[in-house]
């Protein structure tokens, strides 16, 4: 598969999965509605691990442009390929996200919450405080994007050789990634919804802007900034961290 391909896929299921379970407990009348944050962190986190075993052998499975530009930064990746990863990553998220409108259509007819319709779709603060919200998303996607360094950077020698050899699970390799972003979601999450990921908001807030008459409710564009901003501020962080330290 194209790598290209294997980013706007992987993206668009991991949104799909992720702004579903919030579909599920904010919208009126579906089976998991007002079951709570701890449903919506662990499957987040596991539609994180479905996103990154479907898409890992093609793409790295990046899914976040923060991530992208974090390896980048690290000296990990191909800078001419940060564009093309980055357009497809946000594709995906809109893609994702009009699926999702598409699965709850009864459900979104019924809910009048306009704040609940758009948090099926993106991120927004719990106090809006834009210096708080953004130091919040960046300091989440510091944890995120190290961790994964850490993840990814395994190695051990083995008796008789010389080259490190790579320490791998299979797909199994993808559940510390997963966990990682349920333990963020969890700790860090409730001040902005943990978005720690442009594409993840960016994309649906965009399609969102698209539905808007159906749906009664804006995209709140005002915020849409620290959501983007500060998880590409807090990967570059990461990166450049990485280096110093390694």
């Amino acid at each position: 598969m194209n790598a290209y391909l294997a980013e706007f896929l992987g993206t668009a299921l991991l949104v799909l999965m992720g702004n579903g379970v919030v579909a599920n407990v904010c919208l009126n009348k579906t089976k998991g509605n007002s079951s709570g944050w701890i449903v919506i962190t662990t499957a987040w986190a596991f539609a994180v691990y479905v996103a990154v075993v479907a898409t890992g052998e093609y793409s790295g499975a990046h899914l976040n442009p923060a991530v992208t530009l974090g390896i980048a930064v690290k000296g990990g990746f191909d800078w001419a390929m940060v564009p093309g990863y980055i357009a497809a990553q946000v594709a995906g998220g809109i893609v994702g996200a009009f699926t999702v409108y598409l699965f709850y259509r009864d459900h979104f007819k019924i809910t009048e919450d306009a704040g609940a319709k758009r948090a099926c779709f993106s991120t927004e603060p719990a106090i809006r405080n834009y210096a708080s919200n953004f130091f919040c998303e960046v300091v989440g996607t510091v944890v995120l994007v190290s961790v994964i360094f850490y993840i990814s950077s395994g190695h051990v020698v083995l008796p008789g050789t010389e080259a490190p050899a790579p320490i791998g699970l299979g797909s199994i390799g993808a559940l510390p990634v997963a966990i990682l972003v349920w333990a963020i979601g969890l700790s860090l999450g409730g001040t902005t919804g943990y978005a720690i990921n442009p594409a993840r908001d960016l994309g649906p807030r965009i399609a969102l802007a698209i539905l808007g008459k159906k749906l009664n409710t804006s995209p709140d564009w005002g915020y849409a900034w620290v959501p983007v901003l500060g998880p590409i501020t807090g990967g570059v962080i990461a990166a450049i961290a990485y280096n110093i330290i390694m």
